[in-house]
């Protein structure tokens, strides 16, 4: 079962309170239905579906929650994300939509943002006047995880582009 089954099979309220009151002690369907307070026949179907997804036994009219079947459920690894780079991940944490969520507290990280953003916003050996640069940086700000000015100085710092005289360079 995967967890997208898992959590379909307790999508349902009357599933979930079947559920419950069979891990509070309820042992039959009748107990269920009185613990629960609800009629017979959505008990009925909520232990069937319940039993078909395999969180529910039921042997000789006695029904338990299958617990060894839920810590399996729990020591199932979960299915690997197709490999990204180190790269990908980290943009993917703080640009959203072409906009920075925010601006990595570590240096390593908040160098691949950098390049990211220089990489996107200037072309490489072309003179950028100061107010050019504000202009192009200013949208990667819009939702207010960093400012222009910061993301400006960052990007000279880190040699990611070069100031002379109030004009920029992408290296």
């Amino acid at each position: 079962m995967t967890a997208h089954a898992l959590a379909g099979a307790f999508a349902d309220d009357v599933r979930r309170r079947v559920f419950a009151a069979l891990v509070l002690g309820a042992t039959d369907a009748a107990q269920v239905a009185e613990r629960a307070g609800l009629p017979a026949r959505e008990v009925a179907t909520a232990l069937r579906r319940l039993t078909d997804a395999g969180l529910v036994t039921g042997t000789d009219g006695a029904l338990a929650v299958d617990a060894g079947h839920l810590r399996d459920l729990a020591r199932t690894p979960r299915p690997a994300r197709p490999s990204e780079s180190r790269e990908e991940s980290v943009l993917r944490t703080f640009v959203r939509d072409g906009v920075l969520v925010g601006l990595p507290a570590q240096r390593g990280r908040r160098r691949i943002v950098l390049e990211h953003i220089a990489r996107r916003s200037f072309a490489p050996d072309t003179a950028y006047p100061e107010r050019e640069v504000d202009d192009a940086l200013r949208p990667w700000c819009a939702d207010g995880g960093s400012d222009h000015v910061t993301l400006r100085r960052y990007l000279v710092d880190e040699l990611l582009l070069t100031r002379e005289r109030g004009v920029y360079r992408r290296p």
